[in-house]
């Protein structure tokens, strides 16, 4: 019995893993034992075989940033020319045309504007409640709301979380977590704001009843130690989200990815499907209060993301009608609806749209589905 197997047991007899388990999953090469416990721990919270997806579009409204994170390619400095903030007339465009293809969610996220009041976001939420009321709105990071307390003359952090939630704010993406761990983050950006604001943020969500995402950035350095303290702290705000018994399911999803560093000021090691593969399935078995992990094809490409299907992923994520971020990085991946029901059925898969709250909208399984042995055997 190899090291990590008794660790692997105790998850699958249902568990909990400490953190020093966790490291020693990370320093393990035994990747396919731990996809493996991973998926039977996925078959318990998804027993049926269906893959679900959103169809949604990211909204990048604005570049203009003055956290200077030396990771990200897509921001830029307050004045410089090349910064814009988008109309609000092109956002409600891109908005109609992601309802005419069936969308039901944008992620608008953009930098950390200095330039724009907090009646900015709250104006322009209400207008595109008022224009398209079944929209989900999962929309700013905890950097972004961060930024809107700094600029609202005072409000405290909850005021600011209601004040935009009673605009149209329904829930908050994950973006901005990469390591919860301030050694790191300060690599990242001294100006980027501790992984304490980053949680503040989502705790605070939380506590007035909205559902938020947790997110996992790999690859700017950071040590194992790190990487398992930011599931640990991850799976105790969970914790913490259910027993105050607040009127949300807290972090209803996972998703993490690999750090991409082309065109970026910050030089690292690009790590490969190994790595990304084997931190999926780490965070399936160390976070055992969170029933949704996403995978990260965007990042890692499609034939990676079918993949994770069989670590510890019930979800392919957002059709991403449109991405400026990531690929501004050199990371180009784009998927289609049509190639997306085909990817999820490659992987043996029932592709089902959902909405936000991960409530299944549509299944496709009008054409016969067969588990590709093949492909897991290849793999």
């Amino acid at each position: 019995m190899s090291s990590i197997d008794r660790i692997l047991d105790r998850a699958l007899a249902g568990n909990r893993i400490s953190l020093e388990d966790c490291v020693a999953l990370y320093e393990s090469d035994e990747i396919e034992k731990m996809g493996h416990v991973a998926n039977q721990i996925m078959l318990r919270h998804h027993p049926e075989p269906v893959t679900t997806f959103v169809i949604g579009r990211n909204v990048n409204y604005t570049n203009i940033c003055d956290v200077y994170c030396r990771f990200c390619a897509f921001y830029r400095a307050p004045g410089s020319a090349e910064g814009y903030v988008l109309p609000d007339e092109v956002i409600f465009q891109k908005i109609q045309e992601t309802i005419d293809v069936d969308g039901t969610e944008i992620l608008m996220q953009g930098g950390t504007n200095p330039n724009l009041p907090f009646s900015y976001y709250t104006d322009l939420l209400k207008e595109i409640k008022k224009r398209f009321p079944n929209i989900t709105m999962h929309s700013f990071s905890p950097a972004e709301i961060m930024k809107m307390k700094e600029v609202s003359n005072g409000l405290s952090l909850e005021e600011v979380i209601r004040a935009i939630h009673e605009a149209g704010l329904d829930s908050l993406p994950g973006g901005g977590a990469e390591i919860l761990d301030d050694r790191t983050r300060r690599k990242i950006s001294r100006m980027k704001g501790s992984w304490r604001d980053w949680m503040d943020v989502m705790q605070t969500a939380h506590k007035i009843g909205m559902h938020t995402t947790g997110t996992m950035v790999i690859g700017f350095g950071e040590t194992m130690e790190e990487r398992a303290l930011h599931l640990l702290r991850i799976r105790d705000a969970q914790d913490e989200c259910i027993a105050n018994g607040y009127n949300t399911p807290g972090f209803l999803a996972f998703i993490s990815w690999t750090f991409q560093p082309d065109n970026t000021n910050l030089k690292a090691e690009k790590l490969g499907p190994q790595d990304y593969l084997k931190n999926v399935a780490i965070s399936r078995i160390m976070l055992d209060n969170i029933p949704n992990f996403q995978s990260s094809w965007v990042t890692m490409g499609p034939e990676v993301g079918k993949l994770s299907l069989h670590y510890g992923c019930n979800d392919f994520g957002s059709t991403m009608i449109e991405e400026n971020v990531v690929s501004a990085a050199g990371t180009t991946h784009k998927v289609n609806i049509g190639s997306t029901l085909q990817l999820i059925r490659e992987a043996g898969k029932i592709p089902a749209q959902r909405n936000t709250r991960y409530e299944i909208l549509r299944r496709f399984d009008d054409e016969t589905v067969q588990v590709h042995k093949d492909f897991i055997m290849q793999n």
